[in-house]
């Protein structure tokens, strides 16, 4: 794997309905990014990932992302975080597919 890409390079729709289609674009013992392409009415629910952290970053669209009891609209050019532990997931709920750069550490 390169350690050069460029993010459409990546994304996609998953064939099988409603599930979301996911990318991974580097992987290390300490680190996994991967993209998730989420079509118009596809959710990642709720989960959580004991001991790991995990970012979003919004490429393309608008998703309602929940952190624990927070529920916020964040689009492109936004940052959530969700601490080790704590519950999180992602809604498409726009009318465009929703494109977001994930982070999970430490991997593994």
């Amino acid at each position: 794997m390169s350690n050069f890409s460029h993010y459409q390079a990546h994304t996609g729709v998953n064939g099988a309905p409603g599930k979301f289609f996911k990318s991974t674009l580097f992987e290390s013992p300490r680190l996994l990014l991967g993209l998730n392409c989420l079509e118009p009415g596809q959710a990642h629910h709720a989960h959580s990932h004991a001991g790991q952290d995990k970012f979003y970053y919004v490429i393309e669209g608008e998703g309602v992302f929940s952190v624990g009891a927070e529920t916020q609209t964040a689009g492109a050019g936004s940052v959530i975080f969700a601490p080790g532990g704590v519950e999180h997931g992602v809604a498409n709920q726009g009318a465009a597919r929703l494109v977001v750069l994930m982070g999970l550490a430490p991997w593994k």
